[in-house]
């Protein structure tokens, strides 16, 4: 398997892949920075993203692998949260102008329980402002699209997560 191969792995899949060292979790981080370099600018699924700390997670969950360290089930996979999970050290604003610097100090439930998993936090996807609309534009990222059909929406208030995962960009959402 060649790395640019993982993009459209499952999340189960390719964290097996990473476990069983048939690709490293670093291949498998820049296969998906590759796609979303390509990808997203198109959709604009993904609004928020750490390349920096993607690559330095990856790089530190080989580095768990190689010492034969007990790993979780989706160690070094890589994931996007909507826009409106607190992620400590990540913009979340919920889609509304007046957070639109809002960085929480910490992660709320679900960010935390992902980075136990062993998951690596790349980047935060679209939404509506508050979460609250059948599809996701908001003043502050503008429109997402469908990656299947540019014309329509992927819906809300997942839609920025909806159209990253369905193209590629992340296998988990």
């Amino acid at each position: 398997m060649t790395h640019s191969d993982t993009t459209f792995l499952t999340a189960g899949e390719l964290a097996v892949e990473i476990r069983e060292r048939r690709v490293s979790a670093v291949e498998a981080m820049e296969a998906q920075l590759a796609r979303i370099e390509l990808v997203n600018p198109l959709l604009n699924a993904i609004v928020t993203l750490d390349e920096e700390a993607a690559r330095a997670g990856a790089e530190a969950a080989d580095q768990v692998l190689a010492r034969g360290e007990a790993v979780g089930p989706l160690h070094g996979v890589p994931v996007t949260l909507k826009d409106g999970h607190a992620t400590a050290g990540m913009r979340t604003t919920v889609g509304l102008e007046a957070f639109a610097d809002h960085v929480p100090a910490t992660d709320s439930t679900i960010a935390a329980r992902l980075r136990q998993a062993g998951a690596i936090i790349i980047g935060k996807t679209n939404v509506p402002p508050r979460l609250r609309d059948l599809q996701t534009v908001n003043p502050i990222f503008g429109r997402t699209v469908n990656p299947w059909d540019v014309t329509r929406t992927p819906g809300g208030s997942s839609g920025g997560a909806a159209a990253a995962v369905a193209a590629g960009l992340v296998p988990l959402e």
